[in-house]
């Protein structure tokens, strides 16, 4: 997908290129459940099952394998379902257009890989670990914020450490889901159609078990 950069969005200076923003209340977003042996799923939604909808909205919807291969993703039923095997770390992106709005979605399951694939993707410090690292296109920076889900509807906001990390307690078992926003600084042109607003919108997923 050719992407035409306007000002600021391809910036070597990670500062200068991305703002990262407060999401706001209840805005959905792309997750990813994987369960034992059931396939992995992507999800459009702020983590109500009852309120996984607006799949359609939806466009150029891919789970990153291994290296570097894209397979197209169709919806069925309430989610994307990965028909593939994934050892270690599964990535799916997708994109939607709004009038003047471009939203990059951009989720992960699992936190035993300790190196970013993604443009904008939080990483464990180590593998499997409870502290992690925001990483925008291969450098760190700090969140202003990281809004925490689980599947217990107990939900938080945590706030980095003075090194940019954060640190999440993980004192029940189930699915917890991480999301981090950032808002690209300039306009951006994709096939032809001009967006004045780019956000991306990352998730880290993970299930801790009983």
């Amino acid at each position: 997908m050719p992407v035409t950069s306007c000002r600021s969005f391809w910036l070597g200076s990670v500062a200068l290129a991305v703002t990262l923003a407060t999401p706001a209340a209840f805005a959905d977003y792309l997750w990813l459940e994987r369960g034992a042996g059931q396939p992995a799923k992507a999800y459009l939604s702020n983590f109500q099952p009852s309120e996984r909808l607006a799949l359609s909205t939806l466009i150029q919807v891919e789970a990153l394998l291994g290296e570097g291969k894209r397979v197209p993703l169709a919806a069925s039923g309430d989610g994307f379902p990965i028909a593939q095997s994934v050892a270690g770390d599964l990535r799916v992106s997708a994109k939607q257009t709004e009038p003047g709005k471009l939203t990059l979605y951009e989720a992960k399951e699992g936190r035993s890989e300790t190196k970013a694939r993604n443009d904008l993707e939080l990483v464990p410090t180590t593998a499997n670990g409870n502290t992690f690292k925001l990483y925008w296109k291969g450098g760190v920076v700090s969140a202003s914020q990281v809004n925490v889900y689980t599947s217990r509807q107990w939900n938080r906001t945590i706030k980095p450490a003075a090194d940019g990390s954060v640190t999440l307690d993980t004192p029940f078992p189930g699915q917890y889901v991480l999301e981090v926003v950032a808002q690209v600084n300039g306009a951006v042109t994709v096939q032809g159609q001009k967006f004045d607003t780019v956000v991306h919108v990352a998730t880290l997923s993970f299930n801790v078990p009983g």
